[in-house]
């Protein structure tokens, strides 16, 4: 079954230059109405469960999206400065620095600049949405027997995103008053990638399980399962 969702792209220039696509269906709308009625309440672990009688598939792909979009939106605050020369490389802390390969045009991975990192990935991304035999846009049309392992790969490079964030920016996201913001965008995705919601959910065990989000200090259990 295709997907439907708001794919937001402002190439880290945040306040212009938006790049919008709308892939409309019923299901979609319906998916995206409860995420929004979820999220709205406050309660994270309600918003990460799969809506009873709908579609795993579907519903990661919406996430997918919704979760692509705010890293896109955090990370496009920080432009200003995460630059090569501030961060010359993508790391996440001394021990760990995450290099960029996308197995098509650049096979074996490479050092890389924070922002060129992260460039890289959104475009990367973006492809793999824009691309209808991984995330279908017809309705009726099946996704891939891949497709949820590239859903784990897209989680896990946008969980290398948070960690940098974390690592090397957090005391510029206190000072701009985003830090509520950042831990609530951080929390809900965890929990979600985790699967720690219960019922019928995604699971994606790589990441581990964390009970609380609130400072750096929770990236530790996270960073070395995810290099």
């Amino acid at each position: 079954m295709a997907y439907a969702g708001l794919v937001v792209r402002n190439d880290f220039d945040v306040g212009g230059g938006v790049w919008t696509a709308w892939i409309k269906s019923s299901l979609g709308a319906q998916l995206r109405k409860h995420i929004d009625a979820t999220l709205g309440s406050g309660n994270l672990r309600e918003a990460v469960k799969l809506p009873t009688g709908e579609d795993l598939n579907e519903w990661l792909a919406v996430n997918t999206v919704d979760f692509f979009n705010q890293v896109n939106l955090l990370y496009g605050t920080l432009t200003e400065f995460c630059t090569p020369e501030n961060c010359p490389t993508m790391t996440a802390g001394p021990k760990y620095e995450y290099r960029w390969a996308d197995g098509v045009l650049i096979k074996k991975p490479i050092e890389v600049s924070a922002p060129k990192y992260v460039e890289y990935l959104m475009d990367w991304i973006e492809s793999q949405l824009d691309d209808e035999s991984i995330f279908p846009q017809k309705l009726g049309a099946p996704f891939p027997p891949n497709f949820r392992e590239v859903v784990k790969t897209i989680f896990k490079r946008l969980f290398r995103v948070y960690a940098h964030i974390y690592h090397s920016h957090f005391q510029k996201i206190v000072s701009l008053k985003e830090e509520a913001h950042l831990n609530t965008c951080f929390k809900h995705f965890i929990l979600f990638t985790c699967g720690v919601a219960g019922g019928d959910r995604p699971r994606f065990t790589h990441l581990g399980k964390v009970g609380e989000f609130r400072n750096k200090g929770m990236l530790v259990k996270f960073i070395s399962l995810t290099s």
